[in-house]
């Protein structure tokens, strides 16, 4: 058997890394291969970075990073809006999000003139609101588009403020130079809403006490409804509308006890930080990056290296580790296509994102340059499978 799957994954090896090359202006990003980055750019509140790289059939996990007006009053706030989008279940909630949450945000900017955390989370309700709206109109032709979701990160650098939103387990964390030894240490900015923390666990018992099995330890991972890992999220329609979970949503999907109150929640967790001089840099990152490495290693990593290209060391800094607890190469991983390679590690994002202390500080109403950057892929037909992907279950976020 072990032989036999081995066959397989040469047979799925590219014979050239340069299959998926684009070549062109660094302005919008590069390809190379199953990975896609920009290795350095200038926002409103300093420098950037950015990588992806796919390991789905489709590219699950959207990123967009967007500084100068934060609303669609030219008259501001101006700042820097980062947003990691880890999709599960297909793509379509991610991309539904990289299209309507920003401008979502605008508005709502626009309308309280100001940036603020009620501003966000009615941002974050506005796009939720959308999503369903989609799934309820698809539901009769597509009714499988109930079973997909997002998680969403979002990070806003507005007026020396710092605001954090998130769904789900992406995360976003801050090196801080410590001056008086000169180390740079990791702070986890970010709440992640995943039900292998026991806080999220009780939480969730908390809110379903006559469900003794709202959470259920499977194949030693805990899931909600023994189904996803995450408890919050954009989209998962079956597990917060009872109406659409039935047939002709899968058999997989659908529960056998009807429920009358929402399982998963679309409720963000916002903080607001200021910003101190002597904050460094901060990594957005879906959890693909996390599931190898630690936040100290990940700030060594950019803190010890040049700006430039920082968000790309990181992302082969995770392949590598990933290489390594299979016991094979990393150019051998590297040969692996798409689909195939989701058996080794998940789509990774990340956006580092370098705070300058001067521009960081001066007002939100200060102009600066428009950018609008969105992270890349493979870019197929929708229906387009990827070669040889093998059947198998969707891994479950």
């Amino acid at each position: 058997m072990l032989s036999g799957l081995m066959n397989f994954l040469r047979a799925c090896f590219r014979p050239r890394a340069d299959r998926y090359v684009h070549t062109g202006s660094d302005a919008s990003g590069r390809q190379d291969g199953l990975l896609w980055y920009k290795d350095s750019g200038q926002h409103f509140n300093g420098e950037f970075s950015m990588a992806v790289v796919q390991a789905n059939n489709l590219l699950e996990d959207q990123s967009q990073l967007e500084s100068g007006c934060l609303s669609t009053n030219d008259s501001g706030p101006y700042g820097t809006f980062v947003g990691i989008y880890d999709g599960h279940g297909g793509p379509e909630t991610s991309r539904f999000i990289n299209e309507h949450l920003f401008q979502h945000l605008k508005r709502f900017t626009a309308e309280h003139q100001s940036m603020s955390v009620e501003v966000i989370r009615k941002a974050f309700q506005a796009t939720e609101d959308g999503f369903f709206s989609v799934v309820s109109r698809q539901w009769p032709m597509k009714p499988q588009i109930a079973a997909v979701g997002s998680c969403c990160l979002v990070g806003i650098i507005c007026g020396g403020t710092l605001y954090i939103a998130n769904l789900g387990d992406s995360r976003a964390v801050l090196g801080r130079l410590v001056k008086a030894t000169g180390e740079v240490l990791a702070i986890q900015l970010s709440a992640e809403h995943n039900a292998s923390f026991e806080s999220v666990r009780q939480e969730l018992q908390s809110l379903h006490p006559d469900d003794s099995q709202i959470v259920v330890l499977k194949h030693n991972v805990w899931r909600v409804k023994g189904l996803i890992q995450i408890t919050r999220s954009i989209g998962d329609v079956y597990l917060k509308r009872p109406e659409y979970n039935r047939e002709p949503l899968y058999q997989k999907f659908r529960l056998r006890e009807p429920f009358s109150r929402p399982i998963l929640s679309s409720e963000p967790s916002i903080t607001a930080h200021q910003m101190l001089p002597h904050d460094q840099f901060i990594i957005f990152a879906s959890d693909g990056l996390w599931e190898h490495l630690t936040n100290q290693e990940a700030v060594d990593l950019v803190q010890n290296h040049p700006r430039n290209g920082s968000a790309r060391r990181l992302v082969k800094a995770a392949l590598q580790e990933a290489a390594k607890k299979r016991e094979m190469r990393y150019s051998d991983l590297k040969k692996i296509d798409r689909g195939v390679r989701r058996h080794f590690h998940d789509d990774i994002t990340v956006v580092v994102v370098f705070l300058d202390s001067h521009l960081v500080s001066r007002a939100s109403s200060v102009r600066g340059p428009s950018i609008t950057i969105k992270g890349g892929g493979i870019t197929l037909p929708p229906n387009t499978l990827a070669p040889c992907t093998p059947p198998m279950e969707p891994v479950p976020t």
